[in-house]
């Protein structure tokens, strides 16, 4: 690490120049590091997982006073070995408590911007500098999430890389399986509305029934729209949306609910069903919390 701080900071362009024009503003980030503070925390509560990860007033202001501290280092003029070595253990200590990198790049976005409203002055270089150290802050803290991930994957003897790349090609294959079958549950869905539909116009089910029905196909039309844009997240890289499965099973049991309103003969099976639907949204609750 002792050479690689210095070839960072080469591909970055980063010389003494970048480092004066940082320390003369100093002073200045200091004193704007309480407000820094408070803002920031107002930022990364939006995030809303935060507490996670923040559980308690304790925990909350030893990481306010280490924040206010890398704040200010930003404009310390002194980018030697012991600065890099701080910011990677920053990084190592978000690797241990499993933060997720799209919080860190998140939160670069407001340093960022408020650096460049607050400090540069509209100057050309000024901003230049800021921009730079950001970034080579940035490129720091991820790259012990990058170390983590080949570490790991170094570690696999050849057998445990064979099924690895296996499983990824079934599971690759498994989702566009799924996808494939997602589309034609949507097509069974479009048919069962057009039929209740059909029925509604030419049948003697009754006008209250039939118009019943087909808002029951149509939520379950909805909901497979639905679960077939989350597949497509979920192929993108996204976490797998298992609260839209639920979701839709909800919908076809509230189809039934609604068909079955119109009957006196089956209350029991209405409250069976309502049973089972509380149950569901109990799950689908609990699931949506903890994403």
């Amino acid at each position: 690490m002792k050479d690689s701080y210095l070839e960072l900071l080469n591909h970055y362009k980063f010389g003494k120049e970048d480092s004066q024009v940082l320390l003369e503003l100093h002073q200045e980030a200091i004193n704007l590091s309480d407000r820094f503070i408070s803002e920031f925390y107002d930022y990364i509560w939006s995030f809303g997982k935060v507490t996670k990860f923040l559980k308690n007033q304790e925990i909350i202001e030893n990481h306010k006073a280490k924040i206010k501290l890398w704040f200010i280092a930003l404009f310390c003029g002194n980018y030697d070995f012991d600065y890099f070595r701080k910011l990677y253990k920053i990084g190592e200590v978000h690797v241990e408590i499993g933060l997720p990198t799209h919080y860190v790049n998140s939160a670069f976005t407001f340093v960022r911007i408020f650096c460049i409203d607050n400090l540069a002055k509209n100057d050309t270089n000024t901003i230049k500098s800021i921009e730079k150290i950001i970034d080579i802050n940035l490129d720091t803290l991820t790259s012990s999430y990058r170390e983590e991930e080949l570490s790991i994957y170094l570690s696999m003897s050849k057998i445990e890389k064979s099924i690895m790349v296996s499983l990824k090609k079934i599971t690759s294959f498994a989702n566009y399986f799924l996808a494939t079958a997602l589309v034609l549950v949507a097509f069974f869905a479009i048919g069962l509305f057009t039929y209740d539909t059909y029925l509604l116009f030419f049948s003697d089910i009754g006008i209250e029934k039939g118009i019943l029905t087909v808002l029951g196909s149509l939520l379950v039309l909805w909901a497979s729209i639905e679960l077939i844009k989350e597949e497509m997240e979920h192929l993108k890289g996204k976490s797998f949306a298992i609260n839209i499965f639920i979701m839709l099973a909800i919908a076809a049991l509230i189809r039934k609910i609604l068909i079955y309103s119109l009957s006196t003969q089956k209350s029991i099976e209405i409250l069976i069903i309502g049973g089972v639907i509380v149950c569901l949204a109990i799950a689908y609750y609990i699931i949506d919390k903890k994403k």
